[in-house]
């Protein structure tokens, strides 16, 4: 049995390598035909996963990704995309151009795997993945057990949804620089790190594992909180739990009989990785999009998708499109954070991490995100804290704070009075809605208008 499966596969494996040197992928990149962005538009024998792959890339270089055409009906894939860089500019740099050529080009390998743009599959650290019940302080006594342990995090993303906290830590051991591969010491860690997840008495189960090389992070992050089903309501009356009903994505899905497709169809605030967090999540939940647009406009977004599930099928029934809704929800809520941003930037040493998450503590902040970088000696952290009874953090708190780990070391990047009274954007329909009614009596986007042909 085990030898013909493997045949099979292997032969699935060369039927794709056949397909792919029939049709090598294409991308081609122009500068010239929009005003405000670069348009690359990608062109491919289809496979599942393949549009996560190419968002990923595009992500994974932080490029921001304004508008989107997606169409992959019957055996080849067509992306068109409209990006900028993080300025709001068009994308001139030629090593990013070039990377973009090679990586989505005849020269692509497309896979599912969880590649990230200059990550190396290394056994030089460890990889920590941790998920349990989120609680003031956790991040604080994490990073203090990791100390003890004489363990030095690297890299590492926390997130926090619903009750619920996952993180990806990327750990080297203190006197070697090495990552750590004696079987007794990993299970040690493991279980003194399930321990402190485990201390706030939840019933649902607190989880720990360890690796070695690549993990795209931020589609891990996903995978995990996925997985701890984070996604579902809490029921919970109070104000908080008001505040978040407000500020819910408004997310539709409706069957299109006549074709055979679910419409999904997503409007929300606009931010960075958005189409990657969404996208990530159809493909985790293993629905195939077909067709698709995405549009921003000011500071909203407006993302539209004609899917089916991986077996052919369009969403069933209600409890299966009320599971999709929440799901896309809590996938663009997970990277949301609306508490005050605060950014360290120094010498990276030992315990540093475990030193500035203790007096965040003792100052009653929580962190409710945290991206923690080193760079050549240099320890760049990103915290997104708030106050841990729900009150508007007070000034002097923060200028304690800034004087206890040095003025300049530590910096505030917005406010949360600000931003507590930016107003809602106003709601309306969205422009691309059912945008796609024609195109299965075309063949190609240049029929839109949309771009032209490239041919």
């Amino acid at each position: 049995m085990d030898v013909s499966m493997s045949f099979s596969q292997d032969m699935d494996n060369e039927y794709e390598k056949l397909i792919r040197r029939m049709n090598p992928p294409r991308v081609v990149i122009d500068n010239d035909s929009c005003k405000k962005a670069t348009v690359i538009r990608v062109d491919s024998a289809n496979e599942y996963g393949i549009l996560l792959e190419v968002v990923q890339i595009l992500t994974d270089l932080n490029l921001t990704i304004t508008k989107a055409y997606i169409s992959s009906d019957g055996g080849w894939f067509m992306d068109v995309f409209n990006v900028t860089d993080q300025d709001g500019n068009k994308v001139t740099d030629e090593v990013v151009l070039d990377y973009i050529q090679k990586s989505l080009g005849p020269e692509a390998c497309f896979s599912t795997s969880m590649r990230s743009v200059g990550v190396i599959p290394s056994t030089d650290s460890t990889v920590i993945e941790l998920t349990g019940c989120d609680r003031p302080g956790l991040l604080s006594e994490l990073s203090a057990v990791l100390t003890h342990l004489k363990c030095s995090v690297l890299n590492a993303e926390v997130w926090t949804h619903n009750t619920r906290a996952a993180a990806v830590m990327q750990v080297t051991d203190d006197s070697t620089g090495c990552g750590i591969s004696d079987p007794e010491r990993l299970s040690r860690i493991k279980n003194l790190l399930r321990n402190v997840l485990k201390g706030s008495n939840t019933p649902r189960e607190a989880k720990t594992a360890v690796s070695h090389g690549e993990v795209h992070t931020d589609r891990r992050l996903h995978q995990m909180m996925f997985e701890d089903r984070d996604y579902e309501h809490r029921l919970v009356d109070d104000d908080s739990s008001i505040q978040d009903e407000r500020q819910r994505p408004d997310v539709c899905v409706d069957n299109w009989l006549d074709k055979d497709y679910s419409v999904v169809t997503v409007r929300c605030k606009d931010r960075p990785k958005l189409l990657f967090d969404t996208v990530c999540t159809l493909t985790d939940m293993q629905y195939v999009v077909f067709h698709g647009s995405v549009d921003t406009e000011g500071t909203e977004a407006y993302q539209e998708y004609y899917v089916r599930h991986i077996d052919g099928s369009p969403v069933k029934s209600e409890a299966e499109k009320q599971r999709v809704i929440q799901c896309l929800e809590a996938a663009i809520k997970r990277r949301v954070s609306e508490g005050l941003k605060l950014e360290l930037c120094t010498t990276d040493r030992v315990g540093l991490l475990s030193n500035v998450t203790r007096i965040f503590r003792e100052n009653s902040l929580t962190v409710t995100r945290a991206e923690v970088k080193t760079k050549g000696g240099k320890a760049l952290n990103t915290f997104y804290v708030s106050d841990a009874s729900g009150y508007s953090i007070d000034a002097k708190t923060i200028d304690s704070i800034r004087q206890t780990i040095g003025q300049t070391i530590l910096k505030v990047k917005n406010n949360p009075q600000e931003q507590h009274q930016r107003q809602k954007s106003p709601s309306h329909e969205s422009p691309t809605r059912f945008l796609f009614g024609g195109l299965f009596k075309s063949k190609s986007f240049v029929n839109f208008g949309l771009v032209r042909s490239y041919s």
